[in-house]
């Protein structure tokens, strides 16, 4: 990696956090140049407009998130397993906090109108997300750990939408409770596939 492409991922890194809290109204220059450390030449030698460092940031955050996930998945064999691990790192959202709360709902939420290359990565990671789930149980279908009439399909995005939902909703009300109930009602239905 060269200087400029290490400089580069330093400021993703940095403003990445900063404005999946603040958003990306909220996160001025002057918040980004004050967690790198660097002038505003520097940051816009690097990148175009906020609107450039906003999409990385978005990239950067829900790729984490990703490889954190794939990463403790790797533990688990079968896909039911698997898919329960799912949740109970969905639940923990260590990661999710550290970032400052789910990307794809602070970044989705404000990108819907204003900006439409974000709201475009944000529509792809909620797709591939889904497609995720689906998976997951679709091969619990083929290994026999889930019944052949599952709607892999609709489970999943029942799935993602009640969980992205019980997650804004716990942020907002800074408790878990409903985010812990989302999980166990999920996991107690995937018990009667």
């Amino acid at each position: 990696m060269s200087k400029a492409e290490r400089t580069r991922q330093f400021i993703i890194e940095k403003a990445a956090p900063i404005i999946n809290r603040k958003g990306m109204a909220g996160a001025s220059l002057s918040d980004i140049m004050e967690a790198t450390g660097l002038a505003k030449g520097c940051i816009y030698g690097n990148f175009e407009n906020k609107d450039e460092i906003c999409l990385e940031a978005f990239n950067y955050l829900s790729q984490s998130y990703v490889n954190k996930l794939k990463e403790h998945l790797q533990n688990f064999t079968g896909a039911k397993a698997k898919l329960l691990a799912y949740l109970d790192y969905t639940l923990a959202g260590k990661l999710r906090d550290e970032m400052g709360g789910c990307p794809v709902i602070n970044f989705g939420a404000e990108s819907d109108d204003t900006h439409p290359a974000i709201r475009e990565r944000v529509k792809q990671v909620i797709q591939s997300s889904r497609e995720a789930i689906t998976n997951l149980l679709r091969e619990g279908v083929e290994n026999g750990e889930f019944s052949a009439g599952l709607n892999c399909e609709s489970q999943a995005l029942k799935f993602y939408v009640m969980l992205e939902g019980a997650v804004i909703i716990s942020r907002i009300e800074n408790n878990r409770e409903q985010l812990e109930q989302i999980v166990n009602l999920i996991k107690t239905e995937i018990e009667t596939f």
